[in-house]
């Protein structure tokens, strides 16, 4: 198990536009050969937008985007006709395929905090393709089939546990609360890397505590 505290995460963003941004892994001008993927995630980056602030039309390809909004509402909209507001609780995917444009913006009248995880397709091309499930479910893990890949939410009381799936790699991100992990405290904004995990428990110190959890096979 890798751990990767929230501090240690690269600064980026533009503070000036009210926008800041920390990038887990080698991102633009912070490249770190050895931070490049883990698993089929090649980016988690946690934005902060103030109320007006937000992301100019710009181009991706060959990635899927799934965004975890933690407070405020983010509007979103792409080169594909949508426009959407997504919220707390809802989880968006933006399969950016042979390439789309989009904007994310904070409309509000109160910051936004989000986190957007970039996972790399098993195979390139296609064509793009949106979603946005509205109030994740604990209970109902989000496949990605295309980055070979599935999203689990918990949302834990204190001294509740959940186990962390068996695979060949699983990425943990501790979205807010506290949680044990394999004997490590982990807080809001940590993450931690598992390969080939057995038997692994979490277990909510603080309440509420929310985890993301990426569970992905061998590539």
């Amino acid at each position: 198990m890798d751990v990767r505290r929230a501090h240690e995460r690269y600064r980026g963003g533009d503070r000036a536009a009210g926008i800041e941004t920390r990038h887990a892994f080698s991102f633009g001008p912070h490249y770190d050969p050895d931070n490049l993927r883990f698993g089929a995630v090649v980016a988690c980056n946690e934005e902060r937008l103030a109320p007006g602030a937000g992301f100019d039309e710009h181009p991706h390809s060959h990635t899927e985007i799934v965004t975890w909004v933690v407070e405020g509402e983010l509007t979103h909209r792409d080169s594909t006709g949508r426009e959407t507001v997504v919220r707390p609780g809802d989880l968006q995917r933006l399969s950016a395929a042979s390439g789309v444009r989009h904007v994310e913006r904070n409309a509000g009248d109160r910051p936004l905090t989000f986190l957007q995880m970039w996972l790399a397709p098993l195979e390139p091309g296609g064509d793009p393709a949106y979603e946005v499930v509205r109030g994740m479910a604990d209970s109902t893990p989000y496949a990605l089939p295309q980055a070979g890949a599935m999203l689990h939410v918990r949302r834990l009381a204190a001294g509740e546990r959940t186990a962390v799936p068996d695979a060949a790699h699983v990425y943990v991100h501790v979205v807010r609360g506290g949680v044990r992990l394999d004997g490590e405290d982990l807080g809001p904004g940590d993450a931690a890397r598992l390969t080939d995990p057995e038997g692994v428990e979490a277990v909510a110190a603080t309440a509420p505590a929310e985890l993301l959890l990426w569970e992905m096979r061998a590539r």
